[in-house]
């Protein structure tokens, strides 16, 4: 009787009333999407709206705390007069201001806009004429196989028999088609898919080449101690020695050296660093508790300390007396001395309680010591050094050479800004850096199994088929129910879509941090890739192969078995799927752009955090870090926005493409806004790739022209056009030597500086001491830099930099200091 009363669901009681019936529950969840985002999105908006102008510590963070950023015009306080003033801010007061990534990333989104506005322009006037006249076209979209089969064209129906089937089957119903409706219309297919390929190259190559352009002149004015330093890796072990690294490299006769920090195994010391802040952490916490802690009342003035307190240098001194800390968060009222267990003896199984404060001072007294000792001790040296040549010429000789004729040895790269390094990897050796790689790989292809078992659930959700496969009683309630059905078929799927999109970024962070990367900004690139090999494999390849399939896993083996018996089969299953699958994704990308993005304009999840964050804050540093501003991070936003590209560029010749790629198009318009805002006004972005993430979007930007090429030849095979279908082949090729042509040629450019771009006068006129864009965007590179130029040197700061004391609020915990030096108060 199940089985049945499915196939009563799926007929919908006849052919004619199936189609209706399906227009009728598209157009219903077409709507209910558009009505649940947009109440959504205006939500969020109107709140930000109305809070921008007085929470300023939080969305205008990091004007307040930039110097960059000071140079950018102030956006009014009014309801929407921030608006125009946002969008009337140049490419060039952009690039000054936040640098060359938040240059690449919104020039990412001025690109797609342009596609999709060409794009859309040629699927509302060309191919949805098309459609409605020669297909049965209707709006909303419905299932695209049901509306092809029940076309009054024979030669647009769908040769479902025929994938499955005999030679027999195809030929027949080839002649069939043959005898019908004039088959030129399926050209539309073959040249709009050559068109719009052509299309995006184009657009790839000339933002790429002014995107070199602006690289090239923005960076060779720089000279920075950043510019001029080469990393080198591979030191032979008769080569470790600055001595030895200085005349080895000025033999070469490409410059000279001004100085060489060699990295030596420092993990006894930085464990040290790390474990006095610990204890540091609990003394002040202790000292808070005897004080007594009393949150003060909120005002703008305490805000305004605390934010520039956290904006200062890292030696800077973290005691205040009363006089100067009206505003803070800590009241003078004594409690008792707080207690701690400690365990000590046979396997720590005996303890006592004593006196925090005594304990923890006397912890951190002990460890100065060792500290102390340790920063003079000579250490192992490693095969890794910076090196800081006297000219940016000098030093990209150096990075576009090879050193040394043996594998492996003397390789020289661009080196990271000093306050970028991740010191505590710079003493891992190769072999556990390439294990680390590895590992992390492998727990990735574990995951993405993983993903692959979670994901058909929600694929069978999608079809109410599927889920009557599983609870009949809910499928059929659902059927009786349009709105409830749209729910659960549309909203539930995108919306745990749009949930694994936020959540496993996540994970894929701390996996990239495992991997033993040198600097914040290789981390960054790592991240982006593997999210958006989450994003597109996962998420779309995946999602789509099996958004038709029940979700029985019977099913799910069975589609897995055709695809690995013949290749042919990958491009038919996933043109199939991608017919039926195009109102998922017309949901998916109107709850992406009007109903989440202007959460991000709100910044949610700071907002949510707050709260929960307060109530475990005690002492004055847990306050301050309260108000520290959102960190923008490219690799959990820049992989999303890549999907949706390529989603609309796979879509852009179906029946649905006029659809997908006006809320595409939406999409990208919104978005540029909102992470304009983000970027200048709001979040802090320290991380500097020099855009090196443009190379990431063009590949991703050519792996989803494959896709949609792949895609359209199946389609095509669909259709029985084979001869058409065959002439993609071509496409395909030239996409991969065009793939190729372009890394050869643009990769350089987008990694060195070309020794004739190397001048002294800056591109947007003279920037004043201490702005230039390494300073700006590396604050906590300063407090341990000797340089007078800069402000930055290549060093552990835990070689150098002061011990902190205890930071409190009203007093100096018995006077005590811990520290190389006297600290005075601010």
């Amino acid at each position: 009787m199940s089985e049945y009363n499915c196939s009563l669901l799926s007929s919908g009681g006849g052919g004619g009333n199936a189609k209706s019936n399906q227009h009728n529950q598209d157009q219903t969840a077409l709507y209910t999407q558009l009505v649940i985002s947009i109440a959504l999105g205006a939500s969020a908006f109107i709140t930000f709206c109305v809070l921008r102008p007085r929470w300023t510590g939080l969305y205008a963070a990091r004007k307040r705390q930039k110097n960059a950023a000071s140079k950018l015009p102030p956006l009014p306080d009014t309801f929407l007069g921030w608006i125009p003033v946002l969008y009337r801010i140049s490419e060039e007061q952009v690039l000054a201001s936040a640098g060359l990534d938040a240059y690449v990333f919104l020039a990412f989104f001025r690109m797609a806009i342009k596609f999709l506005a060409v794009t859309f322009f040629f699927a509302l006037v060309v191919i949805l004429p098309v459609n409605v006249h020669y297909m049965d076209y209707r709006f909303p979209p419905g299932n695209t196989m049901a509306t092809l089969n029940h076309s009054p064209n024979p030669h647009f129906r769908f040769a479902t028999t025929a994938i499955p089937g005999s030679q027999a089957d195809v030929a027949v119903i080839a002649k069939e088609n043959s005898n019908s409706s004039p088959s030129s219309i399926l050209w539309m297919y073959v040249v709009f898919t050559y068109l719009f390929s052509a299309l995006a190259m184009y657009l790839l190559v000339t933002t790429t080449q002014k995107i070199i352009s602006i690289r090239q002149e923005y960076l060779g004015s720089q000279t920075t101690v950043t510019d001029r330093t080469i990393r080198l890796s591979g030191i032979p072990p008769d080569l470790r020695d600055e001595a030895k690294i200085t005349e080895t490299i000025e033999s070469l006769e490409i410059g000279k050296v001004e100085s060489v920090i060699l990295c030596r195994d420092w993990k006894e010391l930085d464990d040290m660093m790390a474990q006095r802040l610990v204890f540091l952490r609990r003394l002040e916490e202790a000292w808070t508790v005897h004080l007594g802690c009393s949150r003060a009342r909120s005002t703008q003035a305490s805000r305004d300390r605390a934010q520039s307190r956290a904006a200062i240098r890292e030696d800077a001194p973290l005691l205040e007396d009363s006089e100067h800390d009206g505003q803070s968060h800590i009241a003078g009222y004594g409690q008792d001395r707080p207690k701690t267990r400690i365990w000590y003896g046979f396997l720590g199984l005996q303890s006592r309680t004593v006196d925090a404060i005594d304990y923890f001072e006397e912890r951190l007294r002990r460890l100065d010591d060792k500290i102390k000792t340790a920063r003079s001790k000579e250490y192992t040296a490693m095969p890794l050094a910076f090196v800081t040549l006297d000219s940016v010429a000098a030093c990209q000789m150096a990075v576009q050479a090879t050193m040394d004729p043996m594998p492996m040895q003397l390789l020289a790269n661009p080196a990271p800004a000093p306050s970028d390094v991740i010191w505590q990897n710079t003493y891992i050796t190769r072999s556990s850096r390439i294990t680390r790689a590895w590992s992390v790989t492998l727990i990735i292809l574990i995951l993405t199994v993983f993903w692959t078992a979670l994901l058909v659930p929600i694929a069978g959700l999608v079809s109410i088929q599927s889920i009557c496969s599983v609870w009949p009683q809910l499928a059929f309630a659902l059927d009786s129910n349009p709105i409830s059905q749209s729910l659960v078929a549309t909203g539930l799927p995108t919306a745990l879509i749009s949930l694994l999109t936020v959540l496993v970024p996540f994970l894929y962070y701390w996996l990239s941090t495992l991997q033993g990367m040198l600097s914040q900004g290789e981390v960054e690139m790592s991240l982006i890739s593997k999210n958006f090999f989450f994003t597109f494999f996962n998420l779309f390849v995946l999602f789509t192969i099996f958004g038709t399939a029940s979700i029985s896993y019977s099913k799910v083996n069975d589609t897995l078995a055709g695809v690995s018996k013949d290749a042919s089969e990958i491009a038919r299953k996933l043109a199939t799927s991608l017919q039926d699958l195009d109102n998922f994704y017309i949901n998916l990308i109107i709850l992406q752009a009007l109903g989440l993005f202007p959460f991000r304009l709100l910044e949610f999840g700071s907002v949510a955090l707050y709260p929960i964050s307060l109530i475990g804050a005690k002492t004055p540093r847990d306050y301050a870090e309260l108000v520290q501003p959102p960190v923008f991070s490219y690799g959990f936003y820049l992989p999303q926005t890549l999907l949706i590209f390529v989603i609309c560029t796979v879509y852009s010749v179906l029946q649905s493409s006029w659809l997908i790629l006006f809320f595409g198009l939406v999409y990208f318009v919104i978005g540029s806004f909102i992470y304009k805002y983000q970027l200048l006004y709001a979040m802090d972005h320290r991380q500097q790739s020099t855009g090196q993430a443009w190379l990431i979007i063009c590949n991703c930007v050519v792996l989803g022209l494959l896709f949609f090429e792949i895609a359209m030849a199946g389609l095509l095979a669909l259709r029985t056009a084979f001869y058409r279908s065959i002439l993609i082949i071509p496409l395909l090729a030239g996409t991969i030597w065009f793939n190729v042509f372009f890394r050869r040629t643009f990769d350089p450019l987008m990694k060195f500086i070309a020794l004739r771009s190397l001048h002294s006068e800056p591109p947007f006129g003279n920037v004043p001491p201490g702005e230039s864009r390494y300073e700006l965007e590396t604050d906590h590179g300063r407090a341990v830099d000797e340089d007078d130029e800069t402000g930055l040197r290549y060093i552990n700061p835990s070689l150098i930099i002061p011990l902190e004391e205890v930071w409190l609020a009203k007093s100096r915990a018995n006077g005590t200091s811990h520290g190389d030096e006297a600290v005075e108060d601010v």
